[in-house]
């Protein structure tokens, strides 16, 4: 059964109605930018073609429910409710689509009065999750994608991928940039993405001279979510320092250049400098890699994933153990043209550009040597540059549900 009809004939399981909308998100890798959208700075990364489906009907109250499909489990909770569990970010971004948080916010998306945005939901799919491919915000806006439709509020997909992005940071918790949501919302097949975290302008750039693996890693390490936000502190904190010492106005580290940070390091406390030398390179190296992808320069490509990994891991310490090893391997394999650490580390995935003849060589000399390495056997996908956000209609039928 093909994802899209389990997550129908689930739906109907549940609520004993078709639904009448899907909604279709896809997970994301990103080629080079890591920890540089909350900096206001440019990141290149690229939808994926595995997804979180949502099927929806809509409701006239203020409810959600919402049945997971993966864990046969169903929530019930009202628009605006405070929630620390998965459904967090389905409830969260109801909530702020519906303008319960942020009257400012609510205005800038255009949102009506209305007498409520319930809806009846079943989320399926399959984005790996907890492996750095932004499973959360696949969910964020596969559901922004069904409450928009089955509630004709007409939002575009930018002004969805924003809401997505303050549902996690206010509603969630999670102080991210705005990369996960609108690389899933505003994906292109067969591009990666060059979008500007501060100007919010995107450029799709052609991408097929590679092969993509995303080695899953299979483990977690506690510090992901305090870590990252322990990132985000300290990145503030080096702006503001660097606003002092450099005599200029520095909104983030995006207005401080590599050597602006080596003038100043010593007057920085560790690790500011460290964080601060790792956002302001690689943020050179997002604008060099989006040069080479179109030129067509892969081997280019490549050593600048190297060169991200080894910044990620010394300059900004949000690597470990096990995602270096996965690194390591493949810098020792033929035919690999780089790879780097993705998400927000501790745990998770890498991706890595690969000859295409050679993924299922390199895939069993990366499973046997990971294994080697750590005792862990790791989980191999291979990725193609897909869509982002899509939404079908549906026309129910007593069999089947069809698109319009």
């Amino acid at each position: 059964m093909d994802t899209t009809h389990g997550v129908v004939e689930t739906f109907r399981r549940e609520f004993a109605e078709s639904p009448t909308v899907l909604s279709r998100a896809p997970g994301r890798v990103n080629l080079v930018g890591g920890h540089v959208d909350y900096n206001d700075g440019i990141v290149l990364p690229a939808a994926i073609n595995r997804a979180t489906v949502v099927a929806a009907r809509p409701r006239t109250d203020d409810t959600i429910r919402v049945h997971s499909a993966r864990m046969d489990e169903t929530v019930t909770a009202r628009v605006g409710d405070p929630r620390d569990d998965w459904a967090a970010y389905v409830v969260g971004t109801a909530t702020v689509l519906d303008g319960d948080v942020g009257a400012d916010d609510s205005d800038v998306l255009g949102a009506d009065e209305s007498d409520g945005i319930g809806a009846d939901l079943v989320v399926g799919g399959d984005v790996i999750v907890g492996a750095g491919v932004s499973s959360s915000a696949s969910l964020e806006v596969a559901v922004a994608g069904a409450l928009n439709a089955v509630h004709d509020l007409g939002r575009s997909r930018e002004e969805l991928a924003d809401a997505c992005w303050r549902a996690e940071n206010e509603e969630v918790g999670m102080a991210c940039g705005i990369m996960d949501q609108f690389a899933s919302a505003l994906g292109e097949a067969g591009h990666a993405l060059r979008l500007d975290c501060r100007s919010r302008d995107v450029r799709a750039i052609p991408f097929d001279d590679a092969a993509v693996l995303v080695i899953d890693t299979t483990v977690s390490h506690e510090l992901t979510e305090s870590g990252f936000n322990d990132r985000v502190r300290e990145c503030h904190e080096a702006t503001a320092r660097l606003d002092e010492l450099l005599g200029k106005r520095v909104r983030s580290l995006r207005d401080v250049t590599p050597a602006d940070v080596s003038a100043h390091a010593d007057a920085l406390d560790e690790p500011l400098a460290k964080r601060a030398r790792h956002v302001t390179t690689e943020i050179r190296r997002v604008r060099t890699a989006a040069d080479a992808l179109a030129d067509g320069d892969t081997d280019r490509v490549g050593t600048l994933l190297r060169e991200s990994h080894r910044s990620l891991r010394e300059d900004y310490e949000v690597s470990c153990r096990e995602l270096n090893a996965v690194v390591d391997v493949l810098d020792d394999t033929d035919d690999v043209f780089g790879a780097r650490m993705v998400g927000g580390g501790w745990g998770g995935s890498v991706i890595a550009l690969v000859e295409p003849a050679a993924t299922d060589r390199v895939a069993e000399t990366v499973r046997a040597g990971y294994r080697d390495h750590t005792g862990i056997d790791c989980e191999i996908h291979a990725a193609a540059f897909g869509d982002g956000l899509v939404v079908d209609r549906l026309a129910s039928t007593t069999d089947d549900a069809t698109v319009d």
